[in-house]
């Protein structure tokens, strides 16, 4: 039995520990920067493989990891970790938000390939109904407004399944493997850390993928990569004025609200861009304590995106003169938090043809039909890890790994079928032995 006949068969025998786990990382579902539980299972299970594992602040840079939560709110999450069976060995590292894993399988001289997985729920609250099989079958998330209705659930658990398939082939493979677990994804937040902490520096290969959805009547199981995804910016935004007594005295006040308001209206008139798409969207305004009272404070969350890099620039910088210039017009102050960036990726399409070659080839996987490298419509903050890659000289590749779904992503009713969970695992490893073992 050769090396990718290995990794398959492992793969398959796989299945129902696959199912478990995901089911597991499903009903104990974690948001950006709370997956405490979720780190410390990974890192003992890949401890329990013979991996070198970094957890704690050997992952992520602390001071680049974007829109951390209140040391309150993660103390909250570390008691409920325990609480819910974390790993005791390594549970003590993820406190305080400093979530994440890396596996490092060293096999000698050769090139260094990196492999990321996302690991984070969302704060979604998954549907109770009968017929949402989570819900009827018993893993449905038993953290009230945390779901994994993205598939990285899946992510995570074909991250161990690699780990595994990697480990009985290690005297096959020449180099060094890094399977990176990635913290809050979800509102591209924990990349960037990742990198800041030198983990993608030397890397010659990086491979990262999401669950893709399809029709039940489409064979395909694979996009080999994928390109577009729009630069994006998140920020919370909070203006200060003066409270005052609306009908007394109302000169007195600085109306937060109105100046709120008016950067609502201009953040939508910021002109379309002759280069390409811009997106900008103020997605919550909370404001106001009372119907006679000048409102004092004002909170925005908005979010601008752009189909490269520059005009990504071009609308952060845009949108920050409207909120500065909204708050001056009303005598305000503001406050803008930066929660979360990415920039925009691009697979290697030489990479691509490969990737394509050895799933095809070696792994018995069918690809999409042309265009097999696909437009991504969204953000993800993957593209920080490839573009340190493709920086240095790498190669780099967001896969699609494709299967039927229950509803969309981010949706209280998502689902997936697992069936996905062991054919992601032959896509990964097979890439890895080939290019470390041939």
């Amino acid at each position: 039995m050769n090396g990718y006949e290995l990794i398959s068969k492992i793969a398959d025998e796989s299945r129902e520990e696959m199912v478990a786990r995901r089911r597991d990382f499903h009903k104990h579902a974690e948001t950006g920067w709370f997956e405490m539980r979720t780190s410390s299972i990974i890192a003992g299970i890949l401890t329990d493989l013979g991996y070198e594992v970094l957890v704690g602040e050997d992952v992520c840079d602390k001071e680049a990891r974007m829109g951390v939560p209140s040391d309150a709110e993660l103390e909250k999450g570390y008691e409920r970790a325990v609480a819910q069976g974390a790993n005791p060995d390594f549970i003590e590292a993820t406190r305080g938000g400093m979530t994440g894993v890396i596996g490092i399988l060293r096999c000698g001289e050769g090139p260094t390939v990196a492999m990321r997985f996302d690991i984070d729920a969302l704060g979604v609250f998954e549907s109770a109904e009968k017929d949402h099989r989570p819900t009827a079958e018993g893993f449905a998330s038993i953290n009230y407004g945390s779901m994994h209705a993205c598939g990285h659930d899946g992510h995570g658990t074909i991250g161990l399944g690699v780990a595994k398939a990697l480990m009985a082939v290690k005297d096959q493979l020449h180099g060094t493997v890094k399977l990176i677990f990635q913290p809050a994804e979800e509102g591209v937040r924990g990349a960037k850390s990742i990198v800041e902490k030198g983990h993608l520096d030397g890397v010659d290969y990086f491979v990262g993928a999401h669950l893709t959805k399809k029709t039940e009547d489409n064979p395909a199981d694979f996009g080999p990569g994928s390109y577009g995804s729009l630069a994006t910016c998140k920020y919370d935004v909070t203006f200060h004025g003066l409270a005052a007594h609306a009908g007394g005295a109302p000169q007195l006040g600085k109306n937060a609200m109105l100046a709120a308001a008016t950067a609502v209206l201009n953040l939508y008139a910021i002109p379309r861009n002759g280069e390409g798409v811009t997106r900008i969207n103020v997605g919550r305004l909370i404001a106001g304590s009372g119907r006679n009272v000048i409102c004092d404070e004002a909170k925005m969350e908005i979010e601008v995106r752009g189909a490269t890099t520059k005009l990504n620039e071009f609308m952060s910088e845009y949108a920050e003169r409207i909120l500065k210039s909204a708050a001056a017009m009303h005598d305000c102050t503001v406050d803008i938090r930066l929660m979360g960036s990415s920039i925009s990726l691009d697979s290697d399409r030489d990479f691509c043809d490969t990737i394509t070659k050895v799933c095809t080839e070696k792994m018995g996987l069918v690809p999409l039909a042309d265009p097999s490298i696909r437009k991504n419509g969204g953000s993800e903050d993957v593209a920080y890890m490839m573009q340190r890659v493709q920086e240095q000289g790498g190669k780099a590749s967001f896969m699609r790994l494709m299967t039927t779904m229950a509803a969309p992503g981010h949706n209280r009713r998502y689902d997936f079928d697992e069936s996905v969970l062991p054919k992601g695992v032959k896509a990964f490893a097979g890439i890895a032995l080939y290019l470390l073992g041939e």
